[in-house]
């Protein structure tokens, strides 16, 4: 009997994440099917099977739920299993447990320690680090040596949502009059949560050296750029996978793997700086990919399936049980009309 997995999403970047487990899935001889608790179902494909009740979900009776999500509905069948939807930017509570799952697919050790040293201390929850599915495709693409810069370069202007971290505003004169110049060919892609309002100023610079891009996968957009510019976001930290510089303007936790600026008149010196990639950027670029994320042959997917396999075989539970989380829980029943 064909073994039966349930995704759980409320975002669009669900998809991004979780289409290799489903071809992992899918491989082995398993099914999938799809729960969205918000946006995203309107991307399926159209061989995906969605469930769009609870008591479906209930008659799928997956043994494992998965979800890039940091919630997951208690009372689905399954175990609970969180594969994240980034890797931590220095914004708050990246690092942290809220008692709904039993295993936690961390991305690489600068992580697994910290979720380790939690599991120990609270017993309610495993850690397996298995690396980030969404870049297993990536990988698989990845070129082996680092191509040179291009003539002219690329620039992937990127901003969180997040007005106390997005540097969008603050840097729009700038992208505006750089990207007029013609020097540089520019990339701009906001987060899905930006306000509508600076999306459109960025969408109105179009010209015959800027796009904009509503590319739901960020990463298809990393090949082509030779720099990323950011301000506090975690899709920086994918970019610097590809080994390639990032320019950050008031990161929240900088590093000698970015170069970080605070004023806007530091921003085009910054790119011209990147485009040089500097020996010392360099090496501490590929220190902290290490840090990050060292597997690289792109087969996470798998190692999250061999890991909800393993903790089923030793059992399915965690030494001690999850809290009650009552509030959490309310919440959760509440805003999906469920009582049972």
């Amino acid at each position: 009997m064909s073994k039966h997995y349930l995704f759980y999403g409320s975002e669009r970047y669900t998809q991004a994440i979780m289409r290799p487990i489903d071809a992992a899935i899918k491989a082995r001889g398993g099914k999938v099917a799809w729960f969205f608790n918000g946006p995203g179902a309107e991307d399926l494909h159209g061989d995906d099977l969605q469930l769009t009740n609870i008591d479906e979900v209930i008659r799928w009776n997956p043994i494992a739920v998965i979800t890039p999500n940091n919630m997951v509905p208690h009372f689905f069948p399954g175990i609970k299993v969180q594969t994240f939807h980034g890797f931590d930017a220095g914004k708050p509570r990246h690092i942290y447990i809220r008692g709904f799952f039993d295993l936690y697919c961390t991305t690489g050790p600068k992580d697994t320690e910290q979720f380790v040293a939690l599991a120990n201390k609270l017993q309610h929850f495993h850690v397996v680090e298995t690396g980030w599915p969404k870049l297993d495709y990536f990988f698989s693409q990845l070129p082996t040596n680092l191509p040179p810069v291009k003539s002219p370069p690329t620039i992937l202007y990127h901003s969180t949502f997040s007005p106390s971290w997005s540097a969008a505003e603050i840097l729009y004169p700038e992208v505006k009059r750089l990207s007029e110049t013609g020097e540089w060919k520019w990339v701009v892609t906001l987060h899905p949560k930006m306000n509508p309002e600076t999306r459109n100023k960025f969408k109105a610079l179009e010209n015959e050296n800027l796009v904009f891009s509503d590319a739901d996968n960020i990463l298809e957009l990393f090949a082509d750029a030779d720099v990323m510019c950011s301000d506090t976001s975690s899709a920086l930290s994918e970019f610097l996978l590809t080994r390639k510089p990032v320019v950050t303007f008031k990161n929240r936790r900088p590093g000698p793997q970015l170069i970080d600026i605070n004023d806007p008149a530091e921003f085009e010196p910054a790119i011209r700086n990147a485009l040089t990639r500097p020996a010392k950027l360099m090496a501490a670029i590929e220190q902290f990919s290490a840090d990050i994320h060292p597997a690289r042959d792109g087969k996470s997917a798998e190692r999250i399936l061999d890991a909800i396999d393993d903790f089923i075989v030793q059992g399915g539970k965690n030494t001690k049980s999850k809290p009650w989380n009552l509030w959490r829980k309310f919440k959760l029943r509440r805003q999906m009309n469920y009582w049972k």
